[in-house]
């Protein structure tokens, strides 16, 4: 049975990931450094990892197998996630697939470059209403396909 495993300390979209979850009845792993309000149900549970660094990435990457679903932001617990078979989702909506996967680690290296070197500075363009619309619509698609095969 499908699982899903939320990156959650600095995920836009925890809120929209337990309706859909919820409403397709399933169980939900809220994985973080620390304690964070969730809401009542015996299909969320909270792991509260050490603060070591990559702690949650870890966890998540040691429980998360095929047919569960990932939702991340972190470009290589995505890479680790698919290598053991779960489809992963950015919290745009952006699924991360083994064809994409290879160019978003060299994108992410790339900007970690030039922003040490000065070439760059900021980050992420802020997220919208149309990203958390467009991460329910993927993330709905996703769990029915799942539930096909």
């Amino acid at each position: 049975m499908t699982r899903i495993f939320i990156d959650a300390d600095a995920c836009p979209v925890k809120d929209e990931i337990y309706r859909v979850a919820g409403r397709h009845r399933l169980m939900t792993y809220v994985v973080s450094n620390s304690w964070m309000r969730i809401p009542q149900s015996p299909l969320i549970e909270q792991v509260v990892v050490d603060d070591g660094f990559d702690a949650a990435d870890n966890w998540i990457a040691e429980n998360a197998i095929t047919g569960d679903v990932v939702i991340t932001s972190d470009i290589p617990l995505a890479d680790r996630a698919l290598k053991n078979g779960a489809v992963v989702l950015g919290p745009t909506g952006k699924a991360f697939t083994e064809q994409s996967i290879g160019m978003s680690l060299a994108m992410r290296d790339l900007n970690t470059h030039l922003r040490e070197t000065g070439d760059i500075s900021g980050g992420n363009a802020p997220f919208s209403k149309k990203d958390r619309s467009q991460f329910l619509n993927v993330l709905e698609n996703t769990l029915q396909k799942l539930r096909k095969s």
